[in-house]
């Protein structure tokens, strides 16, 4: 008798705090119940040498974690697991926002290494019943602090490493006028630097032609939701696949206005509005160096992975 009873995953990000309830479905799958996310944006200063959170940060990062387990609290889920990412786990003072977390909610908090973090998202990504037929493929998860690289061949993790290449670290790093355009030199800098942490890394582009590469995380949502609010659509209503061409067409659009008029922008979050530039710089860049023409868009990423772990446990 398969248990069906839901557990709830809060993902600690560097830009937004996100939850999924989900429950187990007879094929071994996971049926969604809820999910919800709330932009904090608990990072700042990610491309200091020694990073830490802020007061302000953590407030907001407390106050999104507290209205999401309300948001859960009537699907009463049978385990309920708050992870955390680049953010606090570059912070020198992640510990400490760690037992503020415990203190307030009663709920520990695990913070992923880069590695944890990875293969998590590699096993959300094979949850998806629309990527079941993939055997070899890319996947690349772009958040605030990290850029999560997977290679998948056969179905099996066979690469995996987390990259500083996070938008609200690569923007600090390197946009000194964020509320300015952005300008084409930027675009260069940015994938100069993506090009020399890739080389770095080892990670290398070796799978079998025609791989796809499967692009999750709250950059590749947001550009989609721009191209489906261009059409006058709903994003679920778009196809999957977002080309790259798309990428850089909104590069040039909307990195060309200031802050403030990007704000206005449908589709794209306020709150995401002064590193989406930087963001798409570095897909277009992760899509330039492995010769991809479209990322296919997935919304299963760490939270599926995190779910899927735990309700293996049950």
């Amino acid at each position: 008798m398969v248990n069906s009873s839901p557990v709830a995953v809060i993902d600690i990000g560097s830009n937004s705090i996100k939850i999924l309830v989900a429950a187990p479905t007879p094929a071994g799958g996971l049926a969604v119940l809820l999910t919800r996310t709330l932009d904090a944006r608990i990072s700042a200063g990610l491309s200091q040498t020694s990073p830490s959170l802020s007061e302000e940060g953590m407030a907001r990062g407390l106050d999104a974690i507290r209205t999401l387990l309300n948001d859960a609290a009537p699907f009463a889920p049978a385990r309920i697991m708050l992870v955390a990412t680049s953010a606090v786990r570059d912070a020198r003072n992640g510990p400490d926002f760690r037992e503020r977390v415990r203190a307030a909610t009663g709920h520990s908090l695990r913070i992923l290494t880069g590695d944890e973090e990875a293969n998590l998202i590699g096993r959300g990504l094979t949850c998806e019943p629309a990527l079941a037929a993939l055997e070899n493929f890319y996947v690349f998860d772009l958040g605030g602090g990290s850029l999560e690289c997977l290679a998948f061949r056969d179905r099996q993790v066979r690469q995996a490493a987390s990259l500083q290449l996070g938008c609200v670290r690569l923007t600090e790093k390197y946009v000194p006028h964020p509320a300015a355009p952005f300008s084409p030199a930027l675009s260069q800098r940015i994938a100069g630097h993506c090009d020399e942490v890739f080389a770095r890394s080892g990670f290398a582009f070796d799978l079998p032609p025609g791989a796809v590469a499967v692009g999750t995380g709250g950059t590749i949502t947001t550009a989609r939701a721009i191209a489906a609010a261009r059409k006058g659509v709903s994003l679920e209503q778009t196809p999957p696949d977002v080309t790259v061409d798309e990428l850089r067409s909104q590069l040039r659009e909307i990195g060309g206005m200031t802050l403030d008029a990007r704000r206005h922008v449908a589709g794209l979050p306020p709150a995401r509005a002064d590193v989406f530039p930087t963001a798409l710089a570095t897909l277009i860049a992760v899509a330039e160096r492995g010769q991809f023409a479209a990322f296919r868009h997935s919304f299963y990423n760490l939270r599926f992975g995190v779910a899927a772990e735990a309700l293996a446990t049950m």
